[in-house]
């Protein structure tokens, strides 16, 4: 078995109770507990995404703050600080900050954008032309970039 449904199906449970209609601090918690043991970036990555979800649904401003110190943390692994990133950008209404923007651009590497496509947040936003992190890269840091040629995204301008 290769590593990639794996990933697959670790991501599913957090995606899960993330999108589900009544979550609380409890919840949060719980995905923090478990990204402090995970191994897996892909995994850890799958955890913050959902502790991003969650926030998203029931707003807790000290959240929003831990997701900053995630994508500021080198220590952190790129998936994670990748996650982070783009769970702060869809929370707050902040300017982007520069280190951000930095820091996406270089953590965002073919491979790693590859792998990220095994969540379920990066993945819908994908399409055929490009991958979901790298969409999420251009639309919310670089909006002034066109679609990619051959752009299957039914609402991008056409000429």
């Amino acid at each position: 078995m290769s590593a990639t449904p794996t990933r697959r199906y670790a991501s599913t449970p957090p995606y899960t109770l993330a999108t589900a209609a009544d979550l609380d601090r409890a919840v949060r918690s719980s995905f923090r507990a478990r990204l402090a043991a995970e191994q897996d970036p892909i995994v850890c990555a799958a955890l913050v995404l959902a502790t991003a979800e969650a926030t998203r649904t029931h707003p807790d401003p000290p959240t929003i703050g831990w997701l900053r110190e995630r994508w500021r943390d080198r220590s952190q692994a790129p998936e994670v600080r990748l996650a982070a990133a783009v769970g702060w950008l869809c929370l707050t209404e902040e300017p982007v900050p520069d280190d951000l923007r930095a820091a996406v651009d270089d953590l965002a590497a073919d491979e790693r954008s590859h792998a990220m496509d095994a969540l379920p947040w990066i993945a819908a936003v994908g399409g055929s032309a490009e991958t979901g992190l790298h969409r999420c890269a251009r639309k919310m840091l670089h909006p002034d970039q066109p679609d990619p040629e051959h752009c299957d995204d039914p609402w991008a301008p056409h000429p």
